[in-house]
């Protein structure tokens, strides 16, 4: 799952804004004002470490457009985190925040460090002095950020106490994904997986196909990839594989079984990172492969729910003939040559944007339900989550068949132009 070096997910951000743009006329002032983000944030985080020494991380905060409502956006641990990934995160988050039609833009933040290297007395070093550095320029009229890729609630807890202590405020949505009871919503760990498999159930009407006569193969194994594997199943859907990152080996391995694997018994042997103890899945009648063999599996779903620029030029070849649809979890996993390739093999994509919406709706909920004060059962969220996909699918779907679009390209189009109006509006453009 690890990324190539040469690939630049903001300048593939771009390539994808720019066909867009193209497509729709978009104007030159506009389209200059959307290309790039708003306003970046650079700086240092000084910890004192547990060996008594100060180490400096580096971290970011990029808010690409907020015209719509605050920025919205995850923050990220990664050893490999660069400011290009950021921008271009921050960059899809406001396309995604516009394909729900939530009032909210687009931001991402990120600090290059290793959790798995770091004790829990470190980690928080780094939240707070992450929030000591943006405490003027995030909060919940301005940006409201999130967890990511190796940040959880309790790294989110600790920025709030950090955000409140220095305003001398109690203002629980200037951050969500905390912990339930301390201002977070129920139902938002399931959220974003929950929400890819809302739009797949969507698109597996479209196609006239039955859940429980469709096997799928899922790379990842975090949050997103469980959540989504969970409520698959429970439609009666069969996964035959799994991927995961190993951290001993720095490379991640694919885990087959070929009648279907079972989700509670994986989860029982899986680390807090999503790692799975290869060993023990032997030992339970597990195939262990190269992390890539998830993508050539003989199944009807793909489900990229890791990292970006897994689906390339290189390996898009490989993939199944049988494979009718492909739901993305992750962020930009597949690359535009890539892209043009599946499009031109009619193979149904429910682009990242719209089917990994789920995560920052639910967001959207915990920040509502924390500027009041009020917080609303299980059912009652994902009632509203699952409403909110539903109808941003039809939204999109519509407009691919109506105008013989492909999803990814329709879903731009109204990402795009909603954003747009939202500047013209302003007067910004």
């Amino acid at each position: 799952m690890a990324a190539n070096n040469s690939y630049n997910p903001f300048e593939m951000a771009r390539r994808q804004f720019d066909k867009i743009a193209d497509m729709i006329n978009l104007d030159n002032s506009t389209r200059e004002l959307l290309r790039s983000p708003l306003r970046e944030y650079h700086f240092s985080i000084p910890v004192m470490m547990d060996d008594g020494k100060v180490q400096v991380f580096r971290g970011f905060r990029v808010q690409h457009n907020d015209a719509k409502g605050p920025c919205k956006g995850g923050i990220r641990f990664h050893p490999q985190e660069t400011i290009d990934t950021v921008r271009a995160l921050s960059m899809w988050m406001t396309w995604k925040c516009a394909a729900v039609d939530i009032p909210l833009g687009g931001g991402k933040g990120g600090v290059i460090c290793d959790p798995h290297n770091l004790s829990p007395r470190e980690q928080e070093g780094i939240c707070r002095g992450w929030i000591r550095q943006l405490a003027r320029d995030v909060g919940p009229e301005r940006d409201v950020p999130a967890p990511d890729v190796m940040t959880n609630a309790q790294h989110m807890l600790w920025m709030l106490d950090e955000y409140e202590t220095i305003h001398g405020i109690r203002q629980p949505g200037m951050i969500t994904g905390k912990p339930v009871g301390m201002g977070g919503s129920l139902g938002r760990t399931q959220a974003t997986g929950y929400g890819v498999i809302y739009t797949l159930r969507e698109a597996l009407k479209e196609l006239t196909l039955s859940p429980d006569a469709t096997l799928a193969s899922v790379q990842g194994f975090g949050n997103v990839a469980q959540y989504a594997i969970e409520l698959y199943t429970q439609m009666g859907g069969t996964v035959v594989c799994v991927s995961s990152w190993d951290q001993a080996d720095q490379t991640s391995y694919s885990f087959v079984k070929k009648d279907g694997i079972n989700l509670q018994e994986l989860r029982d042997i899986t680390n807090r990172f999503g790692g799975i103890d290869k060993d023990k899945a032997r030992d339970l009648g597990y195939e262990v492969h190269d992390g890539d063999v998830w993508l050539v599996q003989d199944v009807d779903i793909l489900i990229p729910s890791a990292l970006e620029n897994q689906i390339s030029a290189e390996n898009v070849g490989s993939i199944s003939k049988r494979v009718k649809i492909i739901a993305e979890g992750a962020n930009g996993p597949t690359t535009p040559e890539a892209d043009a390739v599946l499009h031109e093999r009619g193979v149904f994509m429910i682009p990242d944007f719209l089917a990994n919406a789920g995560g920052v709706t639910c967001s959207y909920f915990e920040q509502v339900q924390s500027n009041m004060n009020y917080f609303w059962e299980m059912d009652e969220v994902l009632g509203k989550l699952d409403t909110k996909m539903t109808s941003a699918y039809i939204a999109v779907s519509d407009m691919a068949r109506s105008n013989k679009l492909y999803m990814r390209d329709a879903a731009y189009i109204l990402s795009i132009n909603s954003v747009a109006q939202a500047c013209r509006n302003r007067g910004w453009v």
